[in-house]
């Protein structure tokens, strides 16, 4: 399979949630679910957002991004949107893409938004798009993330000293996560029993 860039149009949808491209129509939903939750946005590379205007900031600086393709994650049940989460950079000579900048309202952390997320990313990144290596690059502080993606399945691989500024001006070290196209068949049955579970 020749690998192929992830397109902007791009619509994945599961039985929890939906990812579809994320734009300023979603920035009032996702301010209701995130906006000023100092916790969520500790360790992201934006300032947390105490109005709807600084939230579609960050919205607008996603979509500006180059290499950047965004998704709001929609939860079917309510129909709004409760978080964020993109690929970046993808690289069809390295077929590798980068999974990053995910995000959800505090009332879904530990359910099955996650895993049907990663389960949809990942599905649609080794099986529909080719890709070899699929990375996540996490501050080495939020624990919380870094235990997320070992769940998955993913392999710690090393840390980048000094990598990235934060917003307060401190440096972070990146600790970098991959899945191998030959670890997918295994993730993937994990992942499809942690959402058949709910």
């Amino acid at each position: 399979m020749i690998a192929t860039l992830p397109a902007a149009t791009t619509v994945l949808t599961g039985r929890h949630v939906r990812l579809e491209p994320l734009g300023h129509a979603h920035t009032p939903d996702l301010f209701a679910a995130v906006g000023g939750d100092e916790d969520l946005w500790r360790w992201t590379s934006s300032l947390t957002p105490h109005t709807e205007e600084e939230l579609d900031a960050i919205v607008a600086s996603r979509l500006a991004r180059p290499g950047c393709v965004p998704f709001a994650v929609i939860h079917l049940g309510s129909g709004r949107a409760i978080g964020t989460t993109c690929y970046f950079d993808a690289s069809v000579q390295g077929e590798q893409v980068e999974v990053g900048a995910t995000w959800y309202g505090r009332e879904h952390w530990g359910t099955v938004v996650n895993p049907e997320c990663k389960l949809l990313l990942l599905t649609h990144a080794f099986e529909e798009l080719g890709m070899g290596r699929v990375v996540w690059k996490i501050d080495h502080m939020n624990e919380r993330s870094q235990k997320a993606v070992l769940r998955l399945g993913a392999v710690q691989e090393g840390t980048f000293r000094r990598h990235i500024r934060r917003p307060d001006g401190t440096w972070r070290d990146s600790v970098w996560f991959s899945m191998l196209r030959d670890e997918w068949p295994a993730a993937k049955a994990r992942l499809e029993e942690r959402v058949a579970r709910v």
